[in-house]
């Protein structure tokens, strides 16, 4: 069946490729992220030139990669997503104390706001259990699966209860939703039963609707503006039936409840559009323009961009403030802001404008799994195509390091490491640039407790100097370890650091040590290899903005 956006005929102002370009990136959203060119023109119903276009410009912007004859989304993808989430500001106000709440009760909690006939997870605190909630930021339920749809429907009008009605109807297997719950059928029979409770109430339960085996409490949580999202704490019946999370959890809840209404009036007496300077918008575009030509569609890269430039800063901006921060013309951002809102992606009022939950579903949900491994490994791969060396990523482990991602290379000698192998910091390239990273007193500390045993003749064991050697790893960004962790064998490391600058891991490049002098390793594989950390780094701060991405 074709993707369709919109039933409604588009404006007459619409912009044609950016709707192709955004039927494509949700058919790829809805393929799970990975879909072959030719899937993707049954899919949407649109002409194979049309979608190889796409997809060039789509791997102009990163937002896919191409692999044989399948094309992947990317994490850059995720900065459509993140837009929403900054401008609606849900998670960076609300999450913390959604996260306390968590760790209070030792009970997932979850945020969701109303998208259309379904509720959309926004931020999620999830607790470490064996049998734990599974859903992610950008998720998308069907609103009579759960108690933070029934409380979200509370405020549907007759024109949305129709709506409902006849998608239902026409759609009863939910088909349009991406995850369905087993007991969807039995929670549509007793939905509008459930938000009558929960307009009356102001709380709503669910008692296995969304998943066998869960419970979950929601109550509504609103702006001053009366805009409504939803807050529930979500358990398993092994611990608690419906009833007694409503006795147990209802109070603590209302008390969390009346804490983020609090955060929300207080944000908006603060809060005020700022100028953060232009996004570099235009200027892609027409780089991308000129090295591909034909292939290139700017026009969906233009209004792609105008959708990336929603942030924090600028929640609800105006079209001329959208024209300031992309550097496009005012006439091509107001086209592609009407396109936006003809597909659901944004809203308008009082001729301001604002990115819609939809937005989540351009890419955003097949990544909010991501792990830093995963991030890495298409990186580390074109690091080796460029070296024709090994490339290694490894994390700190205790004393020791682990490796979690690695690509060999084809040798007749190579290094032959695997996933899961550990070693001992001291004595590694990605071991020393990872405790180079750590604040002194900690450095120092492990330092003091470690067994500095020689593993070759070229260990370094002296205390002094290795202190020494992780003071100088500090300072210059990399280390060199030649031949102290097995005879011949030589790599050169640099870290990945987060959001917050801290060094969560390492990616190296090993060699055998007749291939190339020190110097030269130095000056031929580590430009490259610093680029390749550069790169996850940037992929890393695009997922891990809203979602916690495990570097393990």
């Amino acid at each position: 069946m074709p993707v369709s956006d919109s039933s409604a005929v588009p404006p007459a102002e619409a912009v044609g490729p950016l709707m192709r370009g955004l039927a494509v990136l949700r058919a790829l959203t809805a393929a799970g992220g990975r879909r072959s060119a030719g899937d993707l023109v049954r899919d949407t119903g649109l002409a194979r030139s049309t979608v190889d276009r796409v997809l060039s410009t789509l791997e102009r912007l990163e937002y896919v990669r191409i692999a044989g004859r399948d094309a992947l989304l990317a994490p850059p993808v995720m900065e459509l997503g993140n837009a929403y989430l900054a401008a609606v500001r849900l998670p960076a106000l609300l999450g913390p104390v959604a996260d306390r709440l968590a760790d209070v009760l030792e009970e997932s909690v979850s945020i969701a706001v109303a998208d259309g006939d379904g509720a959309r997870f926004v931020h999620q605190a999830p607790r470490r259990r064996t049998m734990s909630v599974a859903f992610g930021v950008g998720d998308l339920l069907p609103a009579e699966c759960g108690a933070m749809g029934a409380l979200l429907a509370a405020d549907w009008t007759e024109a949305d209860w129709a709506r409902w009605r006849e998608r239902r109807a026409a759609d009863p297997d939910l088909r349009g939703f991406p995850a369905v719950p087993p007991g969807a059928a039995r929670a549509a029979d007793s939905f509008a039963e459930r938000v009558a409770f929960a307009r009356r109430s102001g709380w709503a339960l669910d008692d296995q609707l969304i998943e066998p085996g869960l419970v979950a409490l929601a109550m509504p949580v609103r702006d001053p503006a009366g805009r409504m999202c939803a807050v529930s704490v979500v358990s398993h019946t092994s611990r608690h039936t419906a009833e007694s999370l409503r006795e147990a959890m209802l109070p603590r809840l209302r008390e969390t409840v009346a804490e983020m209404e609090r955060i929300l009036a207080e944000e908006r007496v603060r809060s005020g559009e700022t100028d953060r300077g232009p996004t570099g918008t235009a200027e892609r575009a027409r780089e991308s323009k000129r090295a591909l030509g034909a292939e290139f569609l700017q026009s969906l890269a233009r209004g792609l961009g105008v959708l990336a430039a929603f942030d924090e800063h600028r929640p609800e901006p105006t079209p001329a403030a959208l024209a300031q921060a992309t550097g496009l013309p005012r006439a091509t951002v107001r086209r592609s802001l009407l396109t936006l809102a003809h597909l659901g992606y944004v809203t308008a009022a009082d001729g301001r404008f604002r990115p819609a939950p939809r937005v989540l579903d351009l890419g955003f949900t097949p990544l909010n799994g991501l792990t830093l491994p995963r991030i890495a490994r298409p990186h580390l791969a074109r690091l080796v195509e460029r070296v024709h060396d090994s490339a290694s990523m490894a994390v700190l482990d205790g004393d020791d390091i682990r490796y979690v991602a690695r690509v060999p290379t084809v040798r007749i000698m190579s290094v032959e490491i695997t996933v899961g192998t550990r070693f001992p910091a001291y004595a590694t390239s990605m071991g020393r640039v990872l405790l180079a990273g750590l604040p002194e007193e900690e450095r120092a500390g492990r330092l003091v407790r470690t067994d500095l045993r020689p593993l070759t003749r070229r260990t370094v064991t002296s205390p002094e100097r290795l202190a020494a050697l992780l003071d100088r790893a500090a300072r210059d960004g990399y280390a060199l370890v030649e031949e102290e962790l097995e005879e011949g064998l030589r790599s050169i490391a640099v870290p990945v650091r987060d959001r917050d600058g801290r060094a969560v891991a390492a990616i190296n490049v090993s060699s055998h040590a007749g291939r190339r002098s020190a110097e030269e390793t130095r000056e031929t594989v580590l430009p490259p290899l610093r680029e390749a950390a550069a790169a996850i780094e940037r992929d890393l701060h695009i997922a891990g903005r809203f979602v916690r991405v495990p570097v393990g």
